[in-house]
């Protein structure tokens, strides 16, 4: 984007997009309750299309400002006409030809073009050939050129198809706006997990709708988002966030260890102390990096009980003791450092492959076990070589680098 352009101008643009995105995913919410033979697809056929059985409809969606009215010269109006006049004529047959639909923010004043078009059984008389007289004279007395591409395309439309393409539009004006959409969404959510769980699971939701989104724009193949993907992906979300279970977010899954330098931290010290091969360490810090995020994400979401992680690590730390006093009793106190060496790695490699301890029955995650006795580690609450607390307390500065 230029720096000459208008910061107004790109923030509104951008809240745009952002409308966009939140009204996509209100459609696949409220889809849900009608079944699952449906997709919706963003900046394919029009800003959103929805298809429904064999019914498609093409949404044109505007956010503007309070007070903005739609009146019979409108630009909004008219540019959303030129794309749909446009579109007709390219469609074979009158089974396939789509509804079209204009969601504004705006409001259209009564007696306007806008005001006949909007849906039969509103408070307004739907009125099309009202609506069609409006728009001729609006035409015919308006001198925008910012129009001329849309007069002529409505100009391209004989007497019969510019009938029919108004019966198919159906105008949507005074339409919640982005914060109101996401209010919406938000009862949604409580329907779904509750009240303390609703931002925590909309956030989720959001995430993984961006990135379908994402995926959808960038590579036509992707396709739409379809009934059965979204009730899985909500109903999977939705599971997450059930009392027996917490959610794993797929961010933090993706987390890597990659030039992180923790060389310097407690758990990796102790590592060394027993030759663990650098592989292994990488793995390790990686486990560390995904546990203390995952951890922190669900304390900041307030997802976690009272108590819930002391408790936890009460457990991990003692299924640990058990098997450090067991090596320390059988190792005996005149131990070869090979043998000790050779035992602490037992135990170890009992936390990377066999330690699986969930924080509760459905959050079954391997690296949160594995993670948090990374944590543990750093805190020297627990320990591999029988000797560690007595060999890092000299090396270890108490400086916490996490």
């Amino acid at each position: 984007m230029s720096g000459q352009g208008d910061p107004f101008e790109a923030s509104a643009a951008a809240i745009g997009y952002l409308f966009q995105l939140r009204q996509a995913l209100a459609f696949c919410v409220e889809q849900l309750a009608t079944g699952l033979d449906w997709s919706v697809a963003i900046e394919a056929g029009d800003d959103i299309e929805v298809r429904q059985d064999a019914n498609t409809s093409l949404w044109q969606l505007k956010h503007r400002a309070p007070g903005t009215r739609l009146t019979d010269a409108a630009t909004d109006l008219w540019k959303s006409i030129r794309i749909w006049a446009t579109a007709l004529p390219t469609w074979d047959t009158e089974y396939e030809r789509p509804a079209f639909f204009l969601l504004t923010t705006a409001s259209a004043p009564a007696g306007s073009a806008a005001y006949y078009l909007r849906p039969p059984g509103t408070a307004s008389v739907r009125d099309e050939a009202k609506a069609l007289q409006l728009l001729r004279e609006a035409r015919e007395a308006s001198s925008n050129k910012a129009l001329k591409l849309s007069f002529e395309a409505w100009g391209k439309l004989d007497p019969q198809q510019c009938s029919e393409l108004l019966a198919r539009i159906q105008v949507l004006d005074a339409a919640p706006d982005i914060d109101q959409t996401t209010a919406l969404l938000s009862g949604h959510a409580v329907l779904a997990v509750g009240h303390d769980k609703a931002n925590a699971f909309l956030q989720r939701l959001d995430g993984w709708f961006l990135q379908r989104v994402t995926a959808m724009l960038r590579d036509p193949a992707a396709g739409p988002v379809t009934g059965l993907e979204f009730e899985q992906v909500f109903t999977d979300r939705r599971n997450q966030f059930r009392p027996d279970n917490l959610p794993i977010d797929t961010d933090i899954v993706d987390l890597d260890a990659g030039d992180d330098d923790r060389t310097n931290q407690a758990f990796v010290r102790q590592l060394g102390l027993i030759k663990v091969g650098d592989v292994r360490i990488r793995k390790a810090i990686r486990d560390y990096l995904r546990a203390f995020a995952q951890r922190s994400r669900w304390s900041n979401d307030n997802l976690l009980r009272p108590g819930e992680l002391g408790t936890y690590e009460r457990r991990l730390v003692e299924e640990w003791e058990t098997r450090f006093d067991i090596m320390v009793d059988e190792l005996g106190e005149d131990a070869a450092e090979d043998d000790k060496r050779r035992e602490a790695k037992a135990i170890y490699a009992w936390v990377e492959a066999g330690a699986r301890f969930p924080i509760r029955p459905g959050c079954d995650e391997p690296f949160v076990t594995k993670g948090s006795y990374q944590l543990l580690a750093d805190d020297l609450r627990v320990g591999w070589h029988p000797d560690f607390v007595a060999r890092l307390m000299t090396l270890l500065e108490p400086a916490d680098s996490r």
